[in-house]
């Protein structure tokens, strides 16, 4: 899927999109272009390939996923084989505070991408989602949830582009995650904030969680007609309880939790779960024997009303009617927002998305 193929990477920039680009980078592509919003972010990732992987032809390019015009050019320019897409907004209550930023992002910059690809013929595209998109109560998880859905639309196409969706969960050490500001929490003397005591999460390493999206991408490569639009979820093993981590986090820097260094509890955050899933209950669910992976199989929208719905909603975003834009969003993601999440213990009642299996009303 990469030896000898010309690839590009969304997000190269950030914390997964880094590791793509190492990991690629090992396996010997023809061509690797890397691509990110932040200029500071692709500098110090050119710099770093170039001087570990000297042999690699690279490339480097400036690039929004909301920019369509810009997206159309680089793949005029470089016609790539592979696609891994892993630029995102990803942090959940800031996207709660900018819910039409998360869909131009996540969604429709994923649009914009994906129909790139089968436009220029692209064989394979790899998304990089998240386990927020199960049952989701944030923005940042039903926009990913979103486009899943899109993607999971094209796959099931004619078109000779291969969708592959890889989901799995939170990743230690990544930009903004809960194990570096513990650690600066720690080293200023505490306290450590937790949000709640029976808040869990699932877990992996970057370079892990790289190294199985990789496999599973590769692997996956049943082409039948039953095998389009499924999703690949990575085994993680068991939650973690997040208290259970400072606590451990604690111990290892020499010091007593809750003597030396306290634990705070500051209450869930707009859009956070107790807990997440990989799964929805709707979900079959298979898994090979040894594999890393499992196969999810989410319900398929209907292709002629998602588009309609995304056109609603590329109207109302550029109009700024944040109101109709998260209305249409329910309308892909019915089940986004459930009501035994909130910022307090207490649930509160969130006005669920009818499904698209009713017409969409046309922008006016």
């Amino acid at each position: 899927m990469i030896g000898n193929k010309i690839i590009l990477v969304t997000g190269a920039g950030g914390s997964i999109g880094s590791e793509l680009c190492r990991q690629i980078a090992e396996l010997g592509p023809r061509h690797l272009v890397i691509t990110d919003h932040s200029e500071f972010l692709l500098y110090l990732l050119d710099t770093e390939l170039r001087e570990k992987y000297p042999h690699v032809n690279i490339s480097t390019r400036i690039m929004s996923v909301r920019d369509n015009v810009r997206i159309s050019a680089i793949f005029d320019e470089f016609r790539p084989d592979g696609v891994f897409h892993a630029a995102a907004l990803k942090h959940v209550p800031l996207m709660e505070a900018n819910p039409l930023e998360a869909i131009k992002t996540n969604l429709l910059g994923t649009r914009f991408l994906a129909d790139a690809a089968v436009k220029h013929e692209t064989a394979n595209f790899v998304m990089i989602s998240t386990d927020k998109a199960v049952n989701p109560t944030s923005v940042m998880g039903a926009t990913k949830r979103a486009a899943e859905a899109y993607c999971q639309s094209l796959d099931v196409g004619p078109q000779k582009t291969r969708f592959k969706t890889v989901r799995f969960g939170n990743v230690l050490g990544s930009n903004g995650s809960v194990v570096p500001r513990f650690q600066e929490q720690i080293q200023s003397g505490g306290p450590i904030t937790v949000t709640h005591p029976d808040i869990v999460r699932f877990f992996m390493t970057i370079p892990e969680a790289v190294r199985l999206v990789l496999n599973a991408a590769a692997h996956y490569t049943d082409s039948s007609e039953g095998a389009r639009g499924k999703i690949m979820v990575l085994d993680m093993g068991e939650p973690v309880r997040i208290v259970d981590l400072a606590e451990r986090m604690i111990q290892l820097a020499g010091l007593r939790p809750n003597i030396d260094v306290d634990i705070a509890f500051t209450g869930l955050r707009p859009g956070e779960k107790l807990y997440e899933e990989l799964f929805d209950p709707s979900e079959i669910q298979e898994k090979h024997p040894g594999s890393v992976y499992f196969i999810a199989s989410p319900r398929i929208i209907d292709a002629g009303l998602l588009h309609k719905t995304l056109s609603a909603l590329e109207t109302a975003v550029a109009r700024g009617d944040q109101a109709r834009a998260i209305e249409l969003l329910h309308h892909i993601v019915p089940e986004y927002g459930q009501d035994d999440i909130g910022t307090t213990d207490t649930p509160k009642p969130v006005k669920r998305g009818r499904s698209l299996d009713r017409p969409v009303e046309s922008p006016r």
